[in-house]
Order: C-alpha cells, then sequence, then structure tokens
C-alpha cells in the first residue's frame, strides 16, 4: 500500500449543498479541498481520534472526529473502498474504522444527545439524523419546546428553515428546568453572534466599497462588527477565505479584500467580498484592549499592545492575526505602466482593476471577481467590440461560466499574454499572438493617417477599372431640369388653374360668378423603373495609370522587406508612407514626371482602343444609348402635348398680343409672381411655338359649351 489514498468527487455538506472536492489521506494528515470555494481542511493524523464508517444518501460516507471536539463528514465513497481505507487507518493513524447503520424506522420520539458541535437524535442506540450546531442561526424556547432556526444557503435548492423539539418535564424534585438546559447546550455550540465584553480593537469611518459607506469596524475575538448609519453586519471569522492586499494602479491607494463564504446578506442582495478602501497617507497609532500578557499569550508575538503606522497596515495585521489567514499580495506581473501591478478594464459596464495574481486573477471593485487558475478550462483574447485600440479579456470556467474583461488597452496584450502562457492556462487563440500584435499595433494609425488613407482610395478607384470613365456620359433618368412633373403639386398654378377650367359643370355664367375652388391632387402611382445591371469591366481595356507614389511604392516594396523582415503588409503600407513623406522635392518630381508619361500613355492607349471599337464606342452601347435617346425625346413629346391640351383650355398662357380683361388679367399677375418665386423652367422651341399657335388661335363652339 502506497503512502498516501487519494479519493475524487468526494462530497462535504455545507448548510445543506453539496460541495464536490478532492480528500486525500497521507501518513501526516488528511486533507479535503473543495472545487467550489478551494477552502482546505487539513486535519492532523495525530489528532484524529474516531473514525466511522455509514451507509448515506450518496453512497458511503466516512465520519471523523479530533480529539479538540471538531467532527468532519465526507460523503461519496464506493462499497469497494471500505477495505483500502480501513487499512491504511489502522497502519498509520492507528484508528479503526468502524461501521455503524443509521436508524431507517421513522420514528419522531428517541433521546437527543450532544457530542461536541453535533446533536444527534437517536432511537435504540442508533442515529436517526444529527444536526451540526454551527448552522443554527437561533433557539427559542417555549412550554416544553425547543425551536432550532438555521442559517440559509442560496446555492441549496431545498432549505431547512427550523426543527421543534418536545421536551417532556422532569421529575419535580429537579430544580433545573429541562427546556432551558437543552437550549443552553445548543446556544454553547451554536453560531449565534452575541456581542460579550470588550471589542479588542475599534477602527473609526473606515471606507468600505462593498458594502458602500463608512462603518465603525469592532474588532471582536471571534467575529467582526461593522456598524454603519443605516446597516450593521456581525461576520464571524470561521467565514473568512481569504484575504488580499492590492495596490491601486497610481499607487496612493490600497485595497484590502476580504473573501467570506456565505456572504454577508442586506435584504436580496449577497456581498461575497469585503472591500476597504485606504490612502497610504493615513496612520494610526493602535492601543488593544489587553493586557500585555493576554496578548503575548493569545497570539504569540504576531500582535502588541501598542502599534502605530499606516492605517491599512493595522487592519490587515490586526485581520490576519485574528482570522489566522495568509494575506494575498500581487505576484510579479508588472502592466504598462510603471510600477503598476494591474491592468485598467471594464467587467459588466462598470470599470476596475484586474490584478493577475500567483494563483488566480482578482477584479476590483464592482462587482468583485475571484477567478483561482485551477477552476479555469481556458482564456481568450478578443478584439473589442467598440474600438479598435482595446482588446477583451474572456475567461470560461470549468463550470461553463465566462468572465469578459473588456476595454484593455493593446498596450496590455503582450504583457498580459506572456504571463497567462507562464502560468500554463489553455489560451484558444495561441497561434494568433503575432498576427494580434500587428492588429493593434497600426489599427490605431490607420484611423489617424490621412495620407494612407487616400492611397487606399486610390487604390479603390484603379480595382474598379476604366467603366467610371464612362459614367459621366450616361444620363440619369431620375432627374430631368428641362422636363415638367406629370402630376401637379396642391399649390403649383397649373394645378389650381386645371381644376377651375374642368371642374365645373354648370354654365358660363356660374362659373364666372363663383371663384375657382382649388381640387384635391390626386398623385398617380408611378411606375417602378428595373434596376440597373451592374457594369461588367472590360478586361481588353487598358489600365489606369498608377500615382507617382504607387509607382515609387512598387519599386522600393522589396528593399523595404529587406530592411525590416518579418514585417506585415499593413506595416509594409505604414512604413512606406512615413519613407514617403521624408523623400526630397527633386525625388518626387522625378517620380511625378514618371506618373505623367504613364497617364500619357494610358490616353494614347486609350484613344486607339475606343478608335477600334472598345469601350463606350462598340456597337451595342451605341444602341442602347440610341433607344434611351428615343424614349426621353417620345416623353419629351407626350409631355408637352398634354401641356399643350390643358394650357389651350383653361388659357394659362397670354402672349404678348393678347389683350384680356380685368378678371384674367389678375390671373396672369398671380402665375408671374408665382412663376417669378419658383424655378424657371427650360422648354424647347418647337413646342414653344406651338403653344404660342393654339394660345393666339380663336376658341371653338365646343370650347364655348364647355
Amino acid at each position: 500500500m502506497g503512502d498516501t489514498l487519494e479519493f475524487n468527487e468526494i462530497y462535504h455538506e455545507s448548510k445543506g449543498s453539496w460541495n464536490d472536492g478532492r480528500l486525500r489521506f497521507s501518513k501526516q494528515n488528511v486533507v479535503y479541498k473543495s472545487s467550489k470555494t478551494g477552502k482546505v481542511d487539513n486535519i492532523p493524523a495525530a489528532e484524529l481520534s474516531v473514525a466511522t464508517w455509514r451507509r448515506v444518501c450518496l453512497g458511503y460516507g466516512i465520519k471523523l472526529a479530533t480529539s479538540n471536539g471538531h467532527v468532519y463528514k465526507y460523503d461519496g465513497f464506493r462499497d469497494t473502498d471500505y477495505e483500502r481505507i480501513s487499512e491504511f487507518f489502522k497502519a498509520n493513524y492507528k484508528v479503526e474504522l468502524t461501521e455503524k447503520d443509521m436508524c431507517v424506522k421513522g420514528w419522531n420520539w428517541g433521546t437527543a444527545k450532544f457530542s461536541g458541535p453535533l446533536l444527534s437524535f437517536d432511537v435504540n442506540d442508533s442515529s436517526v439524523f444529527e444536526i451540526p450546531l454551527a448552522s443554527v442561526s437561533q433557539c427559542a424556547t417555549g412550554k416544553n419546546e425547543v425551536t432550532l432556526e438555521f442559517h440559509q444557503n442560496d446555492d441549496a435548492e431545498v432549505s431547512l428553515m427550523e426543527v421543534r423539539f418536545y421536551v417532556p418535564p422532569g421529575p419535580a424534585d429537579e430544580g433545573a428546568d429541562p427546556v432551558e438546559a437543552f437550549a443552553q447546550n445548543v446556544r454553547s455550540k451554536a453560531d449565534v453572534i452575541q456581542a460579550t465584553g470588550d471589542a479588542v480593537c475599534v477602527f473609526k469611518e473606515l471606507q468600505c466599497l462593498t458594502p458602500r459607506g463608512r462603518y465603525d469596524i469592532l474588532i471582536y475575538p471571534a467575529f467582526l462588527h461593522l456598524h454603519g448609519k443605516t446597516f450593521d453586519y456581525k461576520i464571524p471569522y470561521t467565514t473568512v477565505l481569504r484575504l488580499f492586499l492590492l495596490p491601486s494602479k497610481d499607487q496612493r491607494q490600497m485595497f484590502f479584500v476580504i473573501s467570506l463564504d456565505p456572504p454577508i446578506k442586506q435584504g436580496q442582495t449577497r456581498y461575497h467580498f469585503l472591500i476597504l478602501h485606504f490612502s497610504k497617507e493615513e496612520e494610526l497609532k493602535l492601543t488593544l484592549n489587553m493586557s500585555e500578557e493576554e496578548v503575548e499569550k493569545r497570539y504569540e508575538g504576531k500582535l502588541s499592545k501598542n502599534m502605530s503606522g499606516s492605517l491599512y497596515e493595522m487592519v490587515s495585521r490586526v485581520m490576519k492575526a485574528l482570522v489566522n489567514r495568509k494575506i494575498t499580495v500581487p505576484g510579479n506581473f508588472q502592466g504598462n505602466t510603471p510600477g503598476a501591478q494591474c491592468i485598467t478594464c471594464s467587467y459588466k459596464a462598470q470599470s476596475g482593476l484586474l490584478y493577475p495574481l500567483e494563483r488566480g486573477f482578482i477584479y476590483v471593485h464592482k462587482p468583485p471577481v475571484h477567478l483561482r487558475f485551477e477552476e479555469i478550462s481556458s482564456v481568450n483574447f478578443a478584439r473589442g467590440t467598440t474600438t479598435t485600440r482595446s482588446f477583451d479579456f474572456e475567461v470560461e470556467t470549468k463550470q461553463g461560466n465566462q468572465f469578459t474583461f473588456s476595454s484593455i488597452e493593446r498596450e496590455e496584450y503582450g504583457k498580459l499574454f506572456d504571463f497567462v502562457n507562464a502560468k500554463k492556462l489553455h489560451i484558444k487563440n495561441r497561434g494568433f499572438k503575432e498576427a494580434k500584435n500587428n492588429e493593434y499595433s497600426d489599427s490605431d494609425d490607420d484611423q489617424h493617417d490621412a495620407y494612407l488613407e487616400r492611397m487606399k482610395a486610390e487604390g479603390k478607384i484603379r480595382e474598379e477599372g476604366d467603366g467610371s470613365n464612362d459614367s459621366d456620359e450616361e444620363t440619369d433618368e431620375s432627374f430631368n431640369p428641362g422636363e415638367e412633373s406629370d402630376v401637379a403639386e396642391e399649390y403649383d398654378s397649373n394645378a389650381s388653374e386645371s381644376d377651375s377650367g374642368s371642374g365645373g359643370d354648370g354654365s358660363g355664367d356660374e362659373g364666372k360668378k363663383k371663384p375657382a375652388k382649388k381640387a384635391k391632387v390626386v398623385k398617380e402611382k408611378r411606375e417602378r423603373k428595373p434596376r440597373k445591371e451592374k457594369k461588367q469591366k472590360d478586361t481588353n481595356a487598358p489600365k489606369r495609370p498608377m500615382s507617382s507614389y504607387m509607382l515609387w511604392l512598387n519599386s522600393s516594396r522589396e528593399r523595404i522587406k529587406s530592411e525590416n523582415p518579418g514585417i506585415s503588409i499593413t506595416e509594409i503600407s505604414k512604413k512606406a508612407g512615413e519613407m514617403w513623406k521624408q523623400i526630397g522635392k527633386e525625388d518626387k518630381e522625378e517620380w511625378d514626371g514618371k506618373a505623367e508619361e504613364a497617364k500619357k500613355t494610358y490616353e494614347k492607349a486609350m484613344k486607339e482602343y475606343r478608335e477600334s471599337g472598345g469601350g463606350s464606342s462598340t456597337p451595342a452601347k451605341k444602341e442602347s444609348k440610341k433607344k434611351a435617346g428615343g424614349k426621353e425625346d417620345k416623353k419629351r413629346k407626350s409631355g408637352g402635348g398634354e401641356k399643350e391640351k390643358e394650357q389651350g383650355g383653361n388659357d394659362s398662357f397670354k402672349s404678348r398680343e393678347f389683350i384680356s380683361s380685368e378678371e384674367s388679367s389678375s390671373d396672369g399677375e398671380r402665375k408671374k409672381a408665382k412663376k417669378a418665386k419658383g424655378k424657371p423652367q427650360s422648354r424647347d422651341k418647337e413646342s414653344e411655338e406651338e403653344e404660342v399657335e393654339a394660345m393666339t388661335t380663336p376658341p371653338s363652339s365646343e370650347d364655348d359649351s364647355d
């Protein structure tokens, strides 16, 4: 048999919730480490006194009792593990592992036995159930009855709220009340915090970030008391998991973080971390409310009766001595800012600081997050969603939870990557470090380099080809300034006059007496024009000439690569832009001359290409333009004919030789004023002559009758 025995997926009950972990038996001690909280139970082998093997709900369990009164219970073993554990205990601990059956009769009367921190309810010397007295939050007595209330665990799906025991009255000759005796045994071991005696020391008006506010902290031997204006909290030292002392990024402030399990409660809010905020400049002289002999005996030189120093040092020193836990500080990580051991980032839309520690990450302060390396499955470096000047750091745990720390400055990427790589954490995008470094290094410069943007725009124009040369020859059918709209607007002059001429159905006299009413204009639905097909690029057309910069870049690209080995494509553009700005005037004139020669060559080649039938001179294009021109002429003529009818019917056009009456002259003046305000509309000469001839011809008899 080996020196150790290890078991995985062993469960430990904590206030109604099962937490799995790893249990190891060695010759020196028994160690259990929780996978959820990382809390370690260390039981020295010399203190083991009783070991019990029993059948429980999760298979088989083991119960260990120590000589100082502590009891530890672990479940999740198999039936075959009994022999191995029993032999190991006999050989190394000199303790026999005894089997004990639980009572399953279902009786609700029996004997209550208090053994250390447990209350056992037995029937015929067999245990029915056991209650850890540390889980009791309140003990109340009544007539022949004792009520126990329990601390609640947020992780438990179902929680036991209270248990009531009926205690029968004892013999009359006994003076002690059995109900009070039962309650006193419970209170002696229960986790009922009572502030008895004086505090060891008091810290006044300390700034607390979570829960927010200023609190007086009273240090008692067994618990910590936070007294504020609105809320009070009593925190037993047994609920403290870890202590952290973290310097701020500006090196002038300190954070003292206390990790709690179970957390403190304020209504429905749970605080798993208590964060105190200090300034390094604050000094304090502290005197403990104890004698020097008592301080030396209880704290073994960790504290002294009179102490002085920085406020954060005093608080951390006292907490370390009373809680008996080590204080975790940042390791060797150094950020981009000189002396900073943290990274500025955001978590859940709140800005804070991320501290890479030797065994995990901690984020302060809202909300605080602590991630141990052993519970991290993988990490990922992702580009920021809002800007290219930052990146996101994603952490995924083995339980499937994901934490994203965003808006980290790109300068921190290299150091954070090296830190994670040194800790041997699994990085999802490890192969893309160089590519990301290049992206982060030049992305900001790309945004602000106007010259590089102009070069990119020129390259895009070259890619579009020679199709852009013919774009100015095409007509825009959606806007024709020479044509009038087919539908008259409500306040146009021709709309009102046409309505007055055609809307009257009575005699001419009634039409003269009554002013013309404006009719509602019904806009006709225009036919939707088909979308233009994308113009195909002619592969036989000559290529557009390059600019002087592009000619110089093509000749200098290989030289830039040789001078800067491993440079990326985007870095080449950036480097070339800087070099081009530093080139002398004479050299630039030389490249400008080459560009001008290339331009002349291109124009000559394009001329020959068009003469040979290419480009805009192809028969297909000519015929398409001819058809388009015929349609426009037809549309223009049809529009002019309709206007002639409208103008001839309502006398909207008045020639210079026409002598009008007062009413018609007033109409003409209104029309002139209207036209003076609006845009001048162009008409071709032929349509104007036709309109003049139509308007000067006397109206027929049919028109008079209408």
